[in-house]
């Protein structure tokens, strides 16, 4: 019993070790170009939507859709097949939007364009899919 008293009243100093971390180093995102057309796309579109909602007719795209077959994709991406074969039919869907000939609904051609976005980001990057679907004219 008196070893366990001595050792109990024992001062028990714990050394502390001084946790010396380097500082860290956080690296910025940066889009690639593709990405930030599509930004620039997605502003364009809601820019579209609120002049269609308010009875106005859109009569110019200020932005240069074929950039989508030469802006650098982001990492790890690429032009599919899938890709190629919606392209084309996505840039004749935004370009019909702003058409004044075109006879038919204004709603109708904006939630085709919207919709051939959709369909491209179905097979391709996913992620801002529920984004998009908020463009769409109910």
């Amino acid at each position: 019993m008196v070893v366990f008293l001595t050792s109990a009243c024992k001062d028990n100093k714990t050394e502390h070790e001084e946790v010396v971390s380097e500082p860290k180093e956080y690296i910025m995102y940066q889009p690639s170009e593709m990405a930030n057309f599509m930004n620039a796309l997605y502003a364009y579109n809601e820019g579209i939507k609120s002049q269609i909602e308010n009875g106005e007719i859109p009569t110019q795209m200020p932005l240069d859709l074929m950039t989508m077959h030469t802006a650098e994709m982001t990492k790890g991406k690429h032009r599919s097949e899938a890709w190629q074969k919606v392209v084309d039919v996505f840039i004749e869907s935004q370009k019909q939007v702003t058409d004044s000939l075109s006879s038919e609904d204004l709603k109708l051609r904006y939630n085709a364009a919207i919709n051939n976005c959709l369909s491209c980001h179905k097979t391709e990057c996913t992620g801002p899919i529920p984004r998009i679907k908020k463009l769409l004219i109910q």
